[in-house]
């Protein structure tokens, strides 16, 4: 009979996976970790090292690891359901943004 893990067994071995996998691309190509691109899960400007392309979306790292474990415990089942899980948060990255710009022409 197969051991069933436990959820923590399972985010704590996602963790380690998608880590491994940030610090892989910066050893194969050490400017991973300093050139940055929009996320299309969370919006955020983040590394390359450890992003992954799922059907065409660009995820970073962090959105990786949120989109792997969600995989993992059946609580996504693609990357759209985590996208509009995070919409919320990135259109609020995206007012942030505005905001800002708004701010800084305005100086």
């Amino acid at each position: 009979m197969a051991e069933r893990r436990s959820e923590q067994e399972i985010i704590e071995e996602m963790q380690q996976v998608v880590e491994q996998m940030r610090l892989d691309d910066i050893e194969d190509d050490p400017s991973s970790a300093e050139e940055c691109f929009d996320c299309d899960c969370c919006g955020q400007s983040k590394p390359f090292a450890g992003s992954i392309d799922y059907n065409g979306y660009r995820l970073c790292n962090d959105c990786v690891l949120l989109a792997e474990t969600g995989f993992a415990l059946g609580k996504i089942k693609d990357t759209d359901d985590l996208i509009n899980y995070i919409e919320d948060k990135h259109l609020e990255q995206l007012c942030d943004f505005i905001k800002q710009e708004e701010k800084r022409e305005s100086n």
